[in-house]
């Protein structure tokens, strides 16, 4: 299995990468907050362990925006290691009275909020996301991607992706301007093969949130059976078939915590059989 990946035909990034979400709270967006200290050592570790792939976003906050992931990167590693790609995330605006859809006119004021909390003058990678958990099927994102690919046009961003999306968002936004990163919940729904097979296609990294679960307990006898066989846990063992899923399949898992940082990246030194593909199914 080739352990990197360039993206948009430029950046190589290793496959195996880190997601910053639980890094402000360890219930993920708006709980409680962690010592900033022990995530800025996370931060400071992965990189150490060869991490070059950090996935975030301006919305990734504690309670109170007390704590948040693009200050907590910031703070860690800038000035930025040179081979270190940063993608974010805009769409959802954040408030202490809710939740809610950014629209074009909102895109400009999104990406200098994540260019000024990360210290960049520019943004390797930023994604449009779309819709809550699930893809809204069936709305249209181009006046959205069509402000991005403007600001892309302006050297705010060096390249676009898609986040929570199915085909016909990938076909839409292709129309406009180039997509190099697509970033969906694991086998969110049935246009999930289609779109992987997009990706595949057009070598576009496809890199799913949650693949084993989201921190949630996963009971899958298959998982299960080869972790034993390799002596592994059972999120290592998702990890690993995720990414001999696909060439183009990224992984960014995230934690708050060293130790489960050590676990995750202990991943890139499995190497799953063809039996044990068999039986994951």
């Amino acid at each position: 299995m080739n352990d990197t990946f360039r993206l948009g035909g430029d950046l190589d990034v290793h496959r195996l990468g880190f997601g910053a979400m639980r890094l402000p709270s360890k219930d993920g967006m708006g709980g409680p907050a962690r010592d900033p200290e022990t995530s800025r050592a996370v931060l400071r570790r992965a990189v150490e362990l060869g991490v070059n792939h950090l996935d975030t976003a301006d919305f990734y906050v504690s309670d109170n925006a007390a704590v948040r992931a693009n200050t907590l990167i910031r703070e860690a590693l800038h000035p930025y290691p040179s081979d270190l790609v940063i993608a974010t995330k805009v769409g959802p605006i954040v408030r202490s009275d809710g939740f809610s859809h950014g629209t074009a006119a909102d895109m400009r004021g999104l990406v200098e909020a994540n260019l000024d909390s990360l210290g960049l003058d520019r943004l390797d990678l930023v994604y449009l996301r779309i819709g809550a958990m699930a893809p809204p099927h069936g709305e249209s994102l181009a006046e959205r991607f069509e402000a991005l690919a403007a600001l892309r046009e302006e050297g705010l961003i060096h390249h676009l992706g898609l986040s929570n999306v199915d085909a016909r968002h990938l076909t839409e936004a292709r129309a406009i301007a180039p997509v190099v990163a697509v970033q969906n919940q694991f086998a969110a729904g049935s246009g999930e093969a289609d779109l992987l097979a997009s990706c595949e296609e057009a070598r576009i990294a496809f890199v799913p949130f949650f693949p084993v679960g989201g921190g949630r307990n996963v009971d899958d006898k298959g998982l299960a059976e080869v972790a034993a066989r390799h002596g592994a846990t059972v999120p290592q063992i998702g990890l690993a078939r995720l990414l001999a899923s696909s060439p183009v399949a990224l992984a960014i898992p995230g934690t708050g915590s060293l130790s489960h940082l050590e676990e995750n990246m202990a991943v890139a030194s499995l190497t799953l059989t063809e039996q044990d593909l068999a039986d994951l199914g």
